[in-house]
């Protein structure tokens, strides 16, 4: 007991740091689906892709047949996508950072299977994989 006493500082140290670590992992992450598995999709067909990153990003280079709808408008603009409700919907980002909150805001919105892409735009571009401009 005298070494909690006397240790008290490196102790809630170890576990406010050991709780750092954990908390990432913890975090619900939504539906990530893989590389492979997002071209498998858009190859079988009636997959819908929305791009949420700002338009210069977006033309820079994006999946082919991507709707570019930023994420912050993405709450009030979902009306365009909603002939694609009965759809795979594909949510991509640059870094895949953002696809768990889009993805989110789509399943509130109605739409029944929503994935976001792992690693976004910048995984599909390292893995060779094609961009239109």
């Amino acid at each position: 007991m005298k070494f909690i006493i006397d240790n008290i500082f490196f102790i809630a140290l170890a576990l406010l740091s050991g709780g750092a670590l954990v908390l990432p992992g913890l975090r619900q992450r939504g539906n990530q689906i893989s590389l492979l598995r997002a071209t498998q999709l858009i190859n079988q067909g009636k997959t819908a892709i929305v791009d949420v990153r700002t338009p210069d990003e977006f033309a820079t280079g994006h999946l082919r047949d991507a709707k570019n709808i930023p994420l912050g408008e993405l709450a009030n603009r979902t009306g365009e996508l909603d002939k694609n409700k009965t759809a795979r919907v594909i949510v991509i980002c640059r870094s895949g950072a953002h696809t768990s909150k889009a993805a989110a805001e789509l399943t509130k919105a109605g739409f029944a299977e929503v994935y976001g892409l792992s690693g976004g735009v910048a995984a599909w571009q390292a893995q060779g994989l094609p961009l239109t401009k």
